[in-house]
């Protein structure tokens, strides 16, 4: 078990993902009914690093727009 924070550090530096922050892993494990099951450990949360892995390897991830690079997008 490992908390918010570990895991997203561990991610990037197994190379399962480019970058993700633990505030974005906090955000996923509330609202994705696929993430993995978490814990209460105090006033956070962990998640069992073995199940988390492959969740994140699988995810299909859509970036946005980026507003302050490119300006608005365009209309469609």
């Amino acid at each position: 078990m490992v908390s918010f924070r570990e895991l997203a550090r561990r991610l990037v530096a197994d190379g399962v993902v480019e970058r993700i922050t633990h505030q974005r892993v906090s955000q996923l494990a509330r609202e994705d009914p696929a993430f993995p099951p978490t814990v209460p450990v105090g006033r956070s949360r962990a998640v069992d690093y073995r199940a988390a892995v492959p969740y994140f390897r699988n995810r299909i991830t859509r970036p946005g727009w980026r507003t302050d690079l490119k300006g608005r997008p365009p209309q469609e």
